[in-house]
């Protein structure tokens, strides 16, 4: 498992910040969308493996389509105004010190 952040907004792989879904969206709309996603992401192998970059370019989309309302891409589910820290290496963010602390406390 990885290491999520404190205040549940990203998890961490390879140093890199996620940000995490929307927590307060609802179960059977979170799981929803998550199989729109992994159909989504079938689509882009199966375009890959077709060599159709048409069918590429839209299952792209998809993907996109079903992570932002996810609330992993787009604008962020947070309301208090903090900056959005997605896709950033994690010891150029706030979050840097909580991740090396958590090195030293194994």
């Amino acid at each position: 498992m990885y290491p999520m952040t404190p205040d549940g907004r990203y998890f961490v792989v390879k140093g890199q910040l996620w940000r995490c879904s929307n927590p307060l969206l609802n179960e059977d709309v979170r799981q929803r969308l998550v199989n729109d996603l992994m159909t989504a992401r079938r689509e882009v192998k199966a375009a890959k493996a077709s060599s159709d970059d048409g069918e590429l370019t839209v299952a792209r989309e998809h993907v996109q389509a079903a992570k932002v309302a996810l609330g992993e891409r787009g604008p962020v589910w947070w309301n208090d105004g903090s900056p959005d820290f997605n896709k950033r290496q994690v010891a150029n963010t706030p979050y840097a010190e909580w991740y090396r602390s958590l090195s030293t406390n194994r």
